[in-house]
């Protein structure tokens, strides 16, 4: 599927956030708020690459993310954004016990952000969806959707049928439904950031 202008447009938004940050990093290592825009602008990244780039993409996000909140473990927007980080890389995983251990991952991110804030109804929905989407990755193992979207050629001839395809994709849409929210949370986060008060 060829990327439409707002997806370029997300692209380049993303990448000049990971410059920025990347920059001022170097400037003050110790700015919670630095590393957690940067890893949430890998995050978004991570969505545009193709799997193993995807992969190393988050595992880049949550090495920032867990670094400030070495910084400051209250940090909530730190936490929500590991949260995503870690649902992500649970849905790219296709081993059931190892994307469980990140779904728990992700779970407990959520409700430490919705424990520091908890109004938030981000965080709100965030831990809410995080219930489901063990079950949700139990379907795109049952419907052969891994085999697929992360190309090891272990389809079975079974997926060559259209009704098969049809679920597939089906499935693929919810992947990418949990991968847009993720992308327009941490937007939010930067939005908010940026018309914080200081």
């Amino acid at each position: 599927m060829e990327p439409t202008r707002v997806d370029i447009e997300r692209l380049m938004i993303c990448e000049h956030a990971r410059i920025t940050a990347e920059a001022a990093y170097a400037k003050n290592p110790k700015d919670a708020d630095n590393l957690t825009k940067w890893g949430g602008a890998l995050l978004e990244l991570s969505q545009y690459g193709e799997p193993n780039e995807a992969k190393r993409m988050i595992k880049e996000a949550v090495s920032k993310l867990e670094e400030a909140l070495s910084i400051n473990p209250v940090k909530h927007e730190a936490l929500w954004c590991l949260g995503n980080a870690h649902s992500t890389s649970a849905f790219l995983t296709p081993e059931r016990d190892e994307a469980q251990i990140l779904f728990d991952r992700a779970s407990e991110c959520f409700q430490k952000a919705v424990d520091e804030c908890p109004g938030n109804e981000h965080y709100l929905q965030a831990l809410a969806n995080s219930s489901k989407a063990p079950d949700l990755h139990n379907e795109i193992r049952k419907q052969g959707g891994f085999s697929q979207t992360l190309g090891s050629g272990h389809a079975s001839s079974s997926m060559a049928k259209s009704d098969t395809k049809n679920k597939s994709s089906d499935l693929k849409y919810d992947i990418c439904g949990w991968i847009i929210l993720a992308v327009g949370l941490a937007a939010w986060i930067g939005t908010a950031r940026s018309h914080a008060p200081r």
